[in-house]
């Protein structure tokens, strides 16, 4: 198995309610899942090909549950990756180089019956995790953005995280509202759902579970990774 490392920010959201009700094991709000995940990496690798300071993205659609299959997927991978990058990112979001049910990528990949081939575009992306802010845009795909949920009762911002010990996409990620149009093959209408907003550190084992992590740490010492290998407990994201 080719040796990755992806450390970034993450922005998505799905059709779920504010408080998806499939990270907690039960069934997506309206039955189905849509919806769309955003990536900018900083630093990464996969081999000795460099994946830092490109951006991907992946569209993705389940009738029922994801866990129910029947899903249908598609990435988008930054233009400006060259050859080698193209291939390498590709290979990652499709959940190849992965051990079984270690990442998120890899279930969904495992679930989708159609995996329409990548597209490459600019993709426009900004993030704040703490302020839960983001906004992206990428030409004729998706217009989407992110924002704090607003408290009926005071008006005031509303801050709520979820923490995932044993997660397989992230550890802890902000919770906001967020809306998307989105175009193509997985057409998006998303208003004041469910946002995430997430530090992402993925390597072919899982989740790097950066709480235990020493600052001499490399990310090649990641590889005995605890994520919960029960993915079909997994939900949306």
């Amino acid at each position: 198995m080719i040796d990755w490392y992806v450390e970034g920010i993450s922005f998505g959201s799905c059709n779920c309610d504010y408080g998806c009700p499939c990270q907690f094991e039960r069934r997506p709000s309206h039955g189905n899942c849509r919806g769309f995940e955003v990536v900018r990496i900083d630093r990464g690798h996969f081999g000795d090909v460099p994946l830092g300071n490109l951006h991907v993205a992946l569209f993705y659609a389940w009738p029922g549950a994801i866990f129910e299959g029947g899903g249908t997927m598609q990435a988008v991978i930054d233009e400006r990756a060259d050859e080698r990058q193209r291939q390498a990112l590709a290979t990652i979001i499709h959940g190849g180089e992965t051990q079984e049910a270690k990442t998120h990528w890899w279930v969904f990949h495992a679930m989708a019956s159609t995996v329409h081939e990548p597209i490459f575009a600019p993709i426009a992306f900004e993030a704040d995790i703490d302020r839960r802010r983001a906004s992206v845009s990428i030409v004729g795909r998706l217009v989407a953005s992110g924002r704090p949920i607003i408290s009926p009762a005071t008006g005031e911002e509303h801050r709520v995280r979820i923490d995932l010990p044993k997660g397989i996409e992230f550890e802890l990620a902000e919770i906001g509202s967020a809306s998307a149009q989105g175009w193509g093959p997985i057409p998006l209408e998303l208003d004041d759902t469910y946002g995430q907003f997430n530090v992402l550190r993925l390597t072919g084992a899982g989740v790097v579970h950066a709480r235990g992590r020493q600052p001499s740490d490399s990310p090649a010492r990641y590889g005995d990774q605890s994520a919960d290998s029960s993915w079909r407990k997994y939900g949306s994201f």
